[in-house]
């Protein structure tokens, strides 16, 4: 059988909105969260035929150790129970460490196309969890809440493809450390409050389909431990906070435990302005400006229809993508 190859984007996260309850017995914390895709994205050269040993490589110029989309093609061997000759070819354009998912979003990538190449349905949602917190929200994209870990993932409408800007300042946030900075417990007092305050944001986004119109009600509990390490964090956000026009602020978050920071404007113009500004900006000239919108779970699974058609069946409205080649 020849060879079977697709090429994928493999779209970033913001997490719109992120409280810290208590610790779990687990060593793990409570979360609550709302994910949202962007367009900001890596790109995966993927290609597959069957082998009688398994070989899998990856092109890596950032030589990422212990690599998800390594990790994610095992297991979808090992739970199919075959052996094939997999290679890869990663483009990143999603900094790491940022708080964006791009290791995730890589990692669910290969868990929706690489069944398909191989023509073998699987379910892959315990895979996913096992791979990491933030993997099981990119297998249908869009936006939704997160809670437990953030694996257990709740669809909610799709918001307005608002355009935003996201600012990478290149510096690590140890995600570890963050938490142990919160100084959460296995029980924590104001978990109520916390869930309450999440529950209005969620509300007013999904009433007014707007990450812009819901901002002033959104929080990311890291910001105030991941602020006083960094405070250059601070000044990004206090500027990007002062741009807008009459019509309005830009909505203005940190995203995930750090570094990387978003701000979702309004309209296209308004965007645009502002990242002009920041280009004659001193501070911003050090840092990676890159320019986005918001991506809808519509858009997001029509993005992998169109990336993946000549390998599926006939009927392509079905999600995850269906192979032409499952017997």
């Amino acid at each position: 059988m020849p060879s079977r190859r697709a090429t994928i984007k493999s779209l970033a996260k913001i997490n719109l909105d992120l409280r810290v309850l208590n610790q779990r017995p687990d060593g793990f914390h409570e979360l609550r969260t709302v994910f949202q895709t962007i367009s900001l994205a890596d790109t995966i050269d993927i290609e597959y035929e069957p082998a009688r040993r398994t070989s899998i490589s990856i092109e890596d110029p950032l030589a990422i150790p212990g690599n998800l989309v390594v990790k994610a093609a095992q297991a979808v061997l090992d739970a199919l129970k075959i052996h094939a000759r997999v290679h890869f070819r990663l483009r990143k354009k999603i900094p790491m460490g940022g708080g964006l998912g791009g290791g995730s979003s890589n990692a669910a990538s290969i868990l929706l196309t690489l069944p398909v190449l191989i023509g073998r349905p699987l379910d892959v949602q315990q895979i996913a969890a096992e791979l990491g917190s933030d993997v099981p929200f990119f297998l249908t994209g869009g936006a939704a809440v997160g809670i437990g870990r953030g694996t257990e993932v709740y669809e909610i409408p799709d918001i307005k493809p608002e355009p935003l800007l996201v600012i990478s300042s290149g510096l690590h946030v140890a995600t570890g450390p963050a938490y142990q900075a919160l100084g959460r417990g296995l029980t924590a007092s104001d978990s109520s409050s916390k869930i309450n305050e999440f529950q209005a944001f969620v509300r007013v986004l999904a009433s007014r389909h707007s990450a812009t119109a819901a901002s002033p009600f959104s929080a990311n509990d890291f910001e105030a431990v991941v602020f006083h390490e960094f405070p250059q964090l601070q000044t990004i956000v206090r500027k990007l906070s002062q741009l807008g026009t009459s019509r309005g602020r830009p909505g203005v978050r940190m995203t995930g435990s750090g570094s990387a920071i978003f701000a979702v404007f309004g309209s296209r113009p308004e965007r645009d302005c502002a990242e002009a500004i920041l280009k004659g900006d001193r501070l911003f000239a050090k840092y990676l400006v890159m320019p986005g919108a918001l991506v809808g779970r519509r858009g997001y699974q029509k993005l992998w229809r169109r990336q993946l058609h000549q390998h599926m069946g006939a009927d392509q409205n079905l999600w995850p993508p269906q192979s032409r080649y499952a017997k």
